[in-house]
């Protein structure tokens, strides 16, 4: 009777992962589509650092302008 619920905690956590990685995505210059990662074990630790050391797509154009 109380798996029912397990569900709807999964769905509203995912969306609170997954909406701030799609803006930064945006921001940044990659595909928001990549924010849907961070719902995947172990893939989201390695897309985060990813994220954080690589160098940015909106960045490079903002140096070749």
């Amino acid at each position: 009777m109380y798996h029912h619920g397990w569900g709807m905690t999964w769905l509203i956590f995912a969306v609170i992962a997954v909406v701030p990685f799609w803006r930064i995505c945006t921001r940044v210059g990659y595909s928001p589509w990549a924010s849907l990662l961070v719902l995947l074990p172990l893939i989201n630790l390695i897309f985060i650092y990813y994220l954080a050391f690589s160098a940015w797509p909106a960045d490079r154009k903002s140096a070749a302008a």
